[in-house]
């Protein structure tokens, strides 16, 4: 973890901005509930465990900085919610999602499965491409092993 923050550290500077404790501490949140897709109110309450001083507008602000350096994406799953998830090091796009319907698991894909798609849009429609994102809205494979509920039969007289 302290080589990825070392990374991050660098990005940072690389742009002319510092990793204040407080960002330390929400990319230490970020990093340690990595496949959790975490909103920002979710990343505030973790960082007010390891630092009760820090704010919930100090996270907003942290978590949108690090939205627009790309060391994280903002995503929205179509639930009203924006969630923040580290970007793969060295990943050139976004990577694809999972989200089943029933139970709101969210599942990651990291293959880039959008090359060809890209070359096409590009060369058709003459649109150069800086990234992408991809989810597939379905039944997860755990909900679909889940045994079928039997539907009880109400009588209405009653």
């Amino acid at each position: 973890m302290e080589q990825r923050i070392d990374r991050i550290k660098k990005q940072l500077h690389s742009q002319s901005y510092k990793l204040t404790p407080q960002r330390e501490a929400t990319v230490r949140v970020l990093l340690e509930h990595e496949k959790d897709h975490l909103s920002a109110e979710d990343v505030y309450l973790l960082v007010k465990e390891k630092a009760p001083e820090i704010g919930l507008a100090t996270v907003y602000r942290t978590l949108e900085l690090l939205n627009e350096l790309e060391v994280v994406d903002k995503i929205n799953f179509g639930d009203g919610v924006s969630r923040y998830d580290l970007r793969k090091e060295g990943a050139e796009h976004f990577h694809h999602h999972l989200v089943c319907m029933e139970c709101g698991a969210v599942d990651e894909i990291q293959e880039d499965l959008l090359g060809d798609v890209e070359k096409i849009v590009e060369k058709e429609w003459n649109f150069k491409i800086k990234d992408h994102r991809l989810t597939f809205h379905g039944i997860c494979h755990r909900c679909q092993e889940k045994p079928a509920k039997k539907k009880e039969k109400v009588n209405p007289t009653q």
